[in-house]
C-alpha cells in the first residue's frame, strides 16, 4: 500500500472517464428520448478536494453529453474532452497544452477504450466492476463500483500521497484538541 500511496503522490493531473467511472455506466432514456445519468456526490467532493491542493482534473470520454459538462462544472473539473474514441491521443493533446509529463498523470477508466491511456500514465486506476483486461493493467482497483464513490477512493489516495489527506479531513471534523477546547469555552 505504501508504494501505491507514493505513486499517487506524483500525480499532478487526474483524468477520468465518465460512463462506468463517474457514472454507473448505464444510459437511461426517458419516454421523450432524453438521456439521463446518475453521478455520485462523494466523487464530487473528492474531485473538489484535489482542486483545493492544486491537483488538476480532466474528463476524457468517448461520448458527448450536455450532462457531462454540467456535472464537470459542478465539480470544478479543469478540462473536459468529449466525443473522443482514442483517449490516448486526446490525453497527449491535452498534455501538449500543459506543463505536465504523462508519467505525472493518473488515469481512471473501466473499459477497453481506456487501456492505452492507462498504460501510458504514471498511475492507472479502475473500478471494481471494470472489464477484466482493464483490471489486469491497473495499479489500483477501487472497492466501489463506477458511479458509487470509486473516484473518491482515488482522490483520497492522491491526497494521502501528497500529504494533504489529514488536512482535508480536518475541514470537516471537530477532532482537533483546539476545536474541542473552543466548543467547551462556548458552552461555559
Amino acid at each position: 500500500m505504501q508504494d501505491l500511496i507514493k505513486k499517487a503522490g506524483q500525480v499532478k493531473l487526474l483524468v477520468m472517464d465518465v460512463d462506468g467511472v463517474l457514472s454507473n455506466g448505464q444510459i437511461i432514456y426517458d419516454a421523450n428520448g432524453t438521456e439521463t445519468k446518475a453521478f455520485s456526490v462523494q466523487d464530487g467532493v473528492g474531485v473538489k478536494s484535489l482542486a483545493r491542493y492544486g491537483i488538476l482534473t480532466a474528463i476524457i470520454t468517448g461520448r458527448s453529453s450536455p450532462m457531462v459538462n454540467k456535472r464537470a462544472t459542478e465539480m470544478g473539473v479543469d478540462y473536459v474532452i468529449q466525443g473522443r474514441d482514442d483517449k490516448l491521443i486526446a490525453l497527449n493533446e491535452l498534455l501538449s497544452t500543459l506543463d505536465i509529463d504523462i508519467t505525472d498523470c493518473a488515469y481512471m477508466g473501466d473499459d477497453l477504450p481506456d487501456i492505452k491511456a492507462m498504460q501510458s500514465v504514471g498511475f492507472a486506476a479502475t473500478v471494481s466492476n471494470a472489464h477484466s483486461e482493464v483490471i489486469n493493467r491497473s495499479d489500483m482497483v477501487t472497492t466501489r463500483a463506477g458511479g458509487t464513490g470509486a473516484v473518491r477512493e482515488v482522490c483520497d489516495l492522491i491526497l494521502k500521497g501528497h500529504g494533504h489527506y489529514q488536512d482535508f479531513i480536518a475541514h470537516y471534523t471537530l477532532d482537533s484538541t483546539q476545536t474541542q477546547a473552543n466548543i467547551q469555552d462556548n458552552l461555559s
